[in-house]
């Protein structure tokens, strides 16, 4: 066992499971078989998968990480989470963490806007019961740093109040939809009762990085096996994702600019 202080954990960020994925979210889907097999590898190789909420736990100073932790995150609510995800989770006892838009599911609170089949609150539910943590995403996934601080407000409240109305406990997770978040944006989900948050990044998280700011590893539908070991081992991270790196410097510099805009007209 370790503490696990100073070591990197690698978070691996999942969005659809599917067959025949929606055309607009087919690039960030991974298929069943390639999920089955990337959960057999995490069993070969002795990872042990945690919730976003015990690794956080664990780096505020309760308890001790096993020596090769490893999380497995879903963001959104796609329906293939239940389908094919909870099966094989369940197969190799591995635990994950769910972040939901609450405003995307099937449901009394569906406010349209889902890019492909999302998950009931049944289906929620039955998740939660196995074992998977429920976490927040935003109530409608719009771009929290690109909207006032009233709709952030919301956004953060809503989902969380939504989330613990349907499940009868209260989210401690969040996760920032496309991975933006400002200082801003992370001090309104503190706000709102979150206790840690996960970002992008495409590095492996570190306990350094604090816990409104945690660093996911995409896996999409063209990560191969290899590829998928190399996330793992922190491999050839700056190749893998080359390209992610430069359209996240160019859209940094969008998005600045529009922020600097709004402001502007709200004064």
């Amino acid at each position: 066992m370790s503490t696990g202080a100073r070591e990197p954990v690698p978070i691996l960020m999942y969005h659809a499971l599917a067959h025949r994925p929606a055309p607009s979210v087919r690039a960030l889907s991974v298929s069943p078989d390639a999920f089955a097999q990337q959960l057999a590898l995490l069993g070969e190789r002795g990872f042990t998968p945690l919730t976003t909420a015990a690794l956080a736990a664990v780096w505020r100073g309760a308890g001790r990480l096993p020596a090769r932790p490893v999380l497995i995150t879903f963001d959104d609510g796609y329906e293939g989470v239940h389908r094919y995800a909870l099966p094989a989770l369940a197969r190799h006892g591995f635990a994950a963490t769910l972040f939901v838009s609450t405003g995307w599911l099937r449901g009394p609170y569906d406010e349209g806007g889902a890019l492909d089949t999302m998950l009931d609150w049944d289906q929620v539910r039955q998740l939660a019961a196995a074992g998977v943590e429920i976490g927040g995403h935003s109530h409608t996934h719009p771009q929290l740093d690109q909207v006032d601080d009233g709709r952030l407000r919301y956004e953060a409240a809503r989902c969380r109040e939504i989330v613990t109305a349907e499940l009868g406990a209260a989210p401690v997770s969040f996760a920032y939809p496309y991975g933006y978040s400002t200082r801003r944006v992370r001090r309104a989900v503190r706000a709102a009762g979150f206790t840690q948050s996960l970002a992008v990044g495409n590095t492996p998280a570190r306990r350094a990085q604090g816990p409104y700011a945690l660093r996911r590893l995409t896996v999409r539908r063209s990560t191969d096996i290899d590829e998928f070991e190399r996330l793992l081992d922190g491999r050839s991270l700056g190749r893998v994702f080359a390209a992610d790196r430069a359209l996240t410097k160019a859209y940094a510099l969008v998005r600045g600019a529009r922020r600097a805009a709004r402001r502007i007209g709200e004064g």
